[in-house]
């Protein structure tokens, strides 16, 4: 049965995100081309610290991205992280999953297969992340691009990039090529994707809990405020992360731990750029 096609994407610069997702859809493509495309578009955009190009470098200069993505029709996956030097780490992430028989590829091993796969390297350092890096700025940045796609088919695709954590140290992985903990797509219920403090996401499992109780009947933002109150439980509000999620009726939902989460949507031929509702709310 045809779906009327949704995309949901993490941030501000998740509208331009959505935007070209549903670019994709409407020329034809599936739920991961779109995701893979509209990832691409913030990986190139310099003006996003967090992301791609002019992310924020570790704490040795270094710019080092994680990204993954999700068929949800297979349920395979591809992921690289800790990868130096390449633009575009969604789409070597993409290639992981569809000419080898892994899901992920880390540090020179990554870059090592995305130039076998005929990527370039470039810098991705900006004059803005080196002035940064220099002054040191304990930013904590981590504020990854994360989209979920429906497709007219009834397709879902969930897709991760980022740079990391501000001046983590070399190496560090987070949540965003994870799958289960950044990212997970099932077409049988629907696809989720997170952003926040990648070492307590990872903790969770928390993106295929969301898809799991979606499972057991929730809709999208129930789901995930679910999961929230299962880590508020266990952690207070010292945790802060959001969860974006949509099921295979269309149907999507978002929540953050605490106020100030923005995301975007784009359903029927709308872009929208709304603030997710918070647990401390539901909890009165």
């Amino acid at each position: 049965m045809a779906r009327i096609p949704v995309a949901v994407a993490t941030w501000r610069f998740g509208k331009e995100a959505v935007e070209d997702a549903a670019r994709v859809l409407r020329g034809g493509g599936n739920a991961l081309d779109a995701v893979e495309a509209g990832i691409r578009v913030v990986e190139a955009d310099p003006n996003v610290d967090t992301v791609g190009l002019g992310g924020a470098p570790n704490s040795e200069g270094v710019v080092e991205l994680d990204a993954a993505l999700m068929d949800g029709a297979t349920c395979r996956a591809g992921a690289v992280a800790a990868l130096r030097d390449i633009l575009h780490p969604i789409s070597v992430a993409r290639k992981v999953m569809e000419e080898t028989s892994h899901v992920l590829l880390a540090g020179e091993g990554a870059l090592r297969f995305a130039l076998e796969q005929g990527f370039r390297r470039q810098d991705l350092t900006t004059e803005k992340s080196r002035r940064k890096w220099r002054e040191w700025k304990q930013a904590r940045c981590h504020d990854t691009i994360g989209l979920v796609v429906l497709d007219g088919d009834g397709n879902l695709a969930a897709g991760c990039s980022t740079s990391g954590w501000a001046y983590k140290l070399p190496g560090r992985v987070g949540d965003s090529p994870i799958v289960g903990a950044g990212l997970y797509a099932d077409n049988e219920v629907g696809a989720a994707a997170a952003t926040g403090r990648g070492e307590d996401i990872m903790r969770y499992c928390s993106c295929f809990l969301v898809v799991e109780y979606m499972r057991q009947g929730l809709p999208p933002q129930e789901a995930c405020l679910a999961v929230l109150r299962r880590i508020y439980e266990r952690e207070g509000g010292k945790v802060q992360l959001c969860l974006i999620a949509l099921d295979k009726e269309g149907r999507y939902g978002t929540a953050g731990m605490k106020k100030g989460f923005p995301y975007a949507v784009h359903l029927e031929g709308r872009s929208l750029l709304l603030e997710a509702p918070y647990l401390v709310e539901t909890r009165g």
